[in-house]
């Protein structure tokens, strides 16, 4: 079992983190709230949104600490990636604002990390240095960190992807409805010449007879 240590390891990263992903259809005049409980001081909380869909890709948000104190918020943001440390222990408070829209609703995809500080020490292996194990450690944060990495650029491009889709979607749309007024307006047209030629036609034939 020559990667146990390293196992082990990965599972103690694993088990220091507690997450939630989600994604949220926001409607219309709507705010919503999710919670998060921290259970010890100065652990580190990441957030992370972006506006998948709707309206112009914007949203208000906000963060509270306990007693609603603010700790972060903008207005009108696409999206954010925000890492702070909790100062106090208990729940905090991460609200999307929808008010400003009329009738767009919004899918906010969104991800809440509380992460502790304080690493695990890892099980050394028989016979192994402590520079060996400090070595080993290392490589096990770096590993964490571009895991890391590659999972918010992946959320990036998958923003990017919605957005762009939903852009395409929407000028599909309106080509759609653009040509069927077009078309509406080319048969009113006809019918309305077809028209003014019999009225002139008419006319003539009485003052002939």
């Amino acid at each position: 079992m020559r990667f146990a240590p390293l196992i082990a390891g990965l599972a103690t990263l694993v088990s220091s983190v507690s997450a939630t992903a989600l994604t949220y259809k926001l409607e219309a005049h709507e705010k919503a709230c999710f919670y998060a409980n921290v259970d010890s001081s100065n652990a580190k909380v990441a957030f992370y949104f972006a506006v998948q869909s709707g309206g112009s890709f914007d949203v208000d948000y906000s963060v509270l600490a306990p007693g609603d104190k603010v700790v972060m918020e903008g207005t009108k943001e696409r999206q954010g990636d925000f890492v702070f440390t909790a100062q106090s222990i208990g729940e905090y408070k991460f609200c999307f604002n929808n008010e400003m829209s009329t009738f767009a609703e919004k899918f906010v995809d969104f991800e809440v990390a509380v992460e502790n500080e304080q690493r695990t020490q890892l099980p050394s292996r028989q016979g192994a240095s402590p520079e060996q194990t400090s070595a080993l450690e290392e490589s096990i944060y770096k590993l964490s960190a571009q895991l890391s990495t590659i999972s918010r650029n992946q959320k990036y491009f998958r923003t990017r992807e919605n957005r762009n889709f939903s852009t395409v979607r929407s000028t599909e749309r309106r080509i759609f409805n653009f040509s069927v007024i077009e078309g509406l307006i080319m048969v009113s047209m006809a019918a309305l010449q077809v028209f003014v030629v019999r009225f002139f036609f008419q006319g003539a034939r009485k003052g002939y007879v």
